[in-house]
């Protein structure tokens, strides 16, 4: 066992969380409607360049990696962030299934699936954003010298 190198995110656990805690402020302003476009456009990008800033400064072993797990953490994060506002998100009332399946399902087991797939939407988007965000790290950790891992 000794010389092997167990592969590691190259950040802790509570550094991941932080990173991804940085995306809830646009989770509350978007659902609560606290700003407008630059607001949120700021609110989107300033904390995927963080992501990135970090995880390049600290040369993690595998960006891609590391962003993917601060996705899935951002994800989880969101979609337990747009339950618990979700009342607020729809003041004229929650939204409902439309098409084929009105009134299909008794309001109560309506809501439930809709909050169940609006979590699943939340994991794909965090899960997204962070391959996205890893896949800019990794390239950029290829292409400069500078960035790449230490040895």
């Amino acid at each position: 066992m000794k010389g092997r190198v167990r592969p590691s995110l190259g950040i802790s656990r509570p550094g991941i969380l932080g990173l991804a805690a940085l995306g809830v402020p646009r989770v509350v302003a978007h659902d609560l409607g606290l700003v407008g476009p630059v607001g949120n456009a700021l609110l989107v990008f300033v904390p995927l360049a963080i992501w990135l800033a970090i995880v390049l400064w600290h040369r993690v072993p595998n960006p891609f990696l590391t962003l993917l797990m601060v996705g899935l953490v951002y994800g989880v994060l969101l979609g337990v962030t747009h339950q618990l506002l979700w009342t607020e998100a729809f003041p004229g009332g929650p939204p409902s299934l439309g098409g084929n399946l009105t009134g299909m399902l008794p309001p109560s087991s309506e809501a439930v699936v809709l909050r169940i797939f609006a979590f699943g939407s939340s994991l794909f988007t965090g899960l997204l954003t962070g391959a996205a965000s890893g896949a800019v790290a990794w390239l950029l950790a290829k292409m400069v010298p500078g960035l790449r891992q230490r040895k």
